[in-house]
């Protein structure tokens, strides 16, 4: 028995021993763990972040159209500007283009060839469109230049954009008015008289320019009308003098006349000489 409790004792004693030498060591690994944790989270705080990736829902759609406001100006009035604009285009067209002098040019030519409906008015006014945009093409690129570039890099205020823009608009307008109708407006704008063409004022300019268009046109109108009257005078008297009173000269005059027309290739000397006219 006292063998026993010998051994039993010496047993506590060893493992006493064991857990006052291990436990030191045991507490001393909990104390740094932590703070290596904290090391590894001080290097996560320091390393670069990756820039974030846009979402889906602001990526910026190809198809989308947004105004900006031009120049220095905000978007609210940019689009009014632009939607004042779009209300006057009509008017401009009319009045500050040569599309008034080739439409009355077209319709006289319709009228003397003894056709009503062909070419249709889309027609001749879809083709009337197109010469004006071949012979305002050099204007609109020297607006663009002058006037529509340095204000949308912020350079010049609308105002002086407008002033800037005005001045080729005006160069081709009295280029092409009469004089005559030019002093008709000074008169009755009661305005100074101006010392030279720069002066004026495009409160005259506008309407002395489409009234000299429109006697250019009724002029080009009229001088293209004669050769198809003189056809309608000799088959009218031909049909007359050998009784063919029943037939009415016109279905017999306007295949002459389109045959005539299409002979002597009617369409390009037309608008070749519509063209040059303005050179």
């Amino acid at each position: 028995m006292n063998t026993i409790s010998s051994s039993s004792r010496r047993a506590r004693l060893l493992a006493l021993l064991i857990f006052v030498m291990i436990g030191p060591l045991l507490r001393a690994a909990e104390v740094q763990q932590p703070a290596v944790d904290g090391a590894e989270l001080r290097q996560a705080e320091r390393a670069p972040v990756p820039p974030a990736l846009p979402s889906p829902s602001t990526q910026v759609d190809p198809n989308e159209i947004r105004i900006t406001g031009l120049g220095k100006g905000s978007t609210s009035w940019t689009i009014v500007v632009l939607l004042t604009f779009l209300t006057l285009i009509p008017s401009l067209l009319l009045c500050m283009t040569p599309f008034a002098r080739l439409l009355v040019v077209f319709h006289f030519l319709r009228q003397a060839l003894g056709l009503q409906t062909t070419p249709t008015n889309q027609t001749l006014i879809g083709l009337a469109l197109v010469l004006t945009f071949f012979l305002m093409q050099p204007v609109g690129a020297t607006i663009y230049q002058t006037s529509v570039l340095p204000l949308q890099e912020g350079h010049i205020s609308a105002m002086e954009a407008l002033e800037r823009g005005a001045v080729p608009v005006r160069k081709f307008m009295l280029h092409y008015v009469r004089e005559k109708d030019v002093a008709l407006f000074v008169e009755l704008s009661k305005e100074p008289r101006p010392r030279n063409p720069n002066d004026l004022s495009l409160r005259v300019i506008a309407p002395a320019y489409i009234t000299s268009e429109l006697r250019m046109g009724f002029q080009i109108g009229t001088v293209l009308f004669l050769p198809f009257l003189v056809i309608d005078m000799v088959v009218a008297s031909i049909s007359t003098s050998v009784g063919m009173l029943q037939l009415p000269p016109v279905v017999i005059s306007t295949p002459l006349k389109l045959l005539l027309f299409v002979m002597v290739d009617g369409w390009n000397l037309l608008i070749g000489s519509l063209m040059r006219s303005f050179n």
